[in-house]
């Protein structure tokens, strides 16, 4: 990438008003964010249609995501190449016409393709919709621009189980897919008439294909995408091919590195890692990102199997918090040129920490108001930290560098997500059993509680007709499903606390970061 070719002095300002290029850009990241989560409520669906197992069909979760990792890092690299505007277009066209495929697929296979696709071309259309914002507008305007942007990388995700579900159950799992074609169309068409290219694209050096760097970032990426997305699935460390594919990620991520450092014509300039605002912006993002998907594995998951919710019901109750995070983006958007944006991510966090806590103290008989108000703060939260992250973040670089800045930016949050919904799985899953063997030594004829439920259970179970051995034994069967629920219950606590406490690093790393300057031309 060259520079030199985006040296230009003076702001650019694009021709139309950047409001309305905003509202262009809306329509492409939603629709990509939405496809993040959408089709995850479907896939039982998914499976039974296309004749697969369930671990069969969640590839075309995993395809999505590894496809979507290797290609946002070199958003930038390819807006130099094609110019930003074909490059969206390209994008948008790739997007709805694979949106169409997944939709009449007959086969897994088919699928699973058509959702390469569709993740390749949804990175780019989110990083490169991001750089469009921030340079649409004035640099003091930028927190506005974001918080509309929050509108997309924030709320679709929390929309979209509640949206996928709601489809699923009504129509057909196909039309998860099919309404991103109206949706593509009305993108397509108001990009090409607001959207262009600013000077520092159109004058670009010719870039070189960095063949080599491309295939060591796809190794490593690729491969770090498949591990975390199905490591506990397998048993992570317990199975050969996840501590083989491991290693093979490291070692390309490291060589890429080396490689990009030294090389003329880096596809990824990680030069972009110098600036410090960039820097530590991008390990917040995957604070940011391991929070904010943690708690979307685990809320709906609490919900459905302890509480008795449906996928519908939980939905609902979990809705709140895209309202939170739009009004919370929206007051940011407003401020955030105002306040030193380090106040308001540690702000944030503070918030954030509260909400989890909150969470952290459940038991199997809260209301729906105790889901309901936390979620709000949740969302709030969200879009609290997203928008003066996001600005100061991208503040300090220059033009000529936000285009490989939002692609890695976005890169990191991804990563944070699938590190987030990877290991928030995993402890799920070996805290309850833990909670399981600690809890189980206390059903024992010794413990006069468990003598007492044990007793009450079995007099409940004698008048209803059955014999003192066979109430005996469904008492115990009873008191280990009350077993199995609590343990589960407190597996979900410690993760919640968990959370809380991982908020106070993005608060550390806020506080490293430089009070909002003035961006670089």
């Amino acid at each position: 990438m060259s520079e030199s070719a985006g040296a230009h002095t003076g702001e650019w300002v694009p021709k139309v008003n950047p409001w309305l290029v905003a509202a262009a850009m809306i329509f492409p990241t939603f629709m990509v964010a939405l496809d993040t989560s959408v089709a995850n409520v479907a896939l039982p669906h998914i499976a039974g249609s296309l004749s697969a197992s369930y671990d069969e069909s969640t590839w075309a979760l995993t395809s999505y995501l590894v496809s979507n990792a290797i290609i946002l890092p070199i958003t930038g690299w390819l807006s130099n190449l094609f110019g930003r505007k074909r490059l969206l277009l390209s994008s948008i066209s790739i997007f709805t016409v694979a949106s169409l495929l997944c939709g009449s697929a007959y086969s897994l296979a088919m699928l699973v393709i058509a959702r390469v696709f569709q993740g390749a071309s949804g990175g780019v259309l989110l990083a490169a919709s991001q750089a469009v914002l921030l340079e649409s507008f004035p640099a003091g305007k930028r927190g506005e621009a974001m918080a509309a942007y929050a509108l997309g990388v924030i709320v679709a995700p929390i929309a979209g189980p509640t949206i996928g579900g709601w489809i699923t159950d009504s129509y057909s799992w196909r039309w998860v897919f099919y309404i991103n074609l109206p949706v593509g169309f009305l993108a397509m068409m108001f990009i090409k008439i607001l959207i262009e290219d600013p000077p520092y694209l159109k004058d670009a050096a010719p870039v070189k294909i960095d063949y080599i760097g491309f295939l060591l970032m796809a190794i490593g990426l690729g491969t770090l995408q498949i591990v975390l997305d199905r490591g506990e699935r397998d048993d992570w460390f317990d199975a050969l091919w996840i501590c083989w594919s491991l290693l093979l990620s490291i070692v390309a991520l490291v060589i890429f590195v080396f490689y990009e450092w030294r090389t003329k014509n880096p596809i990824v300039n990680l030069r972009v890692f110098l600036d410090r605002n960039f820097s530590v912006g991008t390990l917040l993002g995957i604070v940011y990102g391991v929070i904010l998907y943690g708690t979307l594995v685990m809320l709906p998951q609490f919900l459905q199997s302890l509480m008795g919710y449906t996928a519908l019901d939980s939905g609902l109750a979990l809705s709140p918090r895209g309202m939170g995070a739009l009004v919370g983006a929206f007051v940011m958007g407003r401020i955030v040129k105002r306040v030193d944006n380090r106040i308001l991510i540690v702000l944030g966090f503070i918030t954030l920490m509260y909400a989890n806590f909150s969470f952290g103290r459940m038991n199997l008989q809260i209301s729906m108001f105790s889901v309901v108000w936390p979620n709000i703060i949740l969302g709030a939260s969200f879009g609290t930290i997203f928008v003066p992250l996001t600005t100061l973040c991208m503040g300090t670089l220059p033009n000529v560098l936000i285009g490989t800045g939002t692609g890695l930016y976005n890169l990191m949050r991804s990563m944070g997500g699938s590190i987030g919904i990877a290991v928030i799985s995993t402890m799920l899953s070996r805290g309850s059993q833990l909670h399981q063997s600690l809890m189980a030594s206390h059903l024992t004829h010794f413990s006069s509680a468990f003598e007492h439920r044990y007793d009450t259970f079995q007099r409940f179970f004698i008048s209803r007709g059955y014999d003192p051995v066979t109430a005996g034994k469904q008492a115990y069967s009873a008191l280990y499903s009350i077993l199995l629920n609590q343990a589960s219950l407190w597996s979900f606590v410690d993760n919640f606390r968990f959370l809380g406490f991982l908020c106070l690093v993005g608060i550390v790393l806020a506080v490293l970061m430089k009070g909002t300057g003035v961006r670089r031309s």
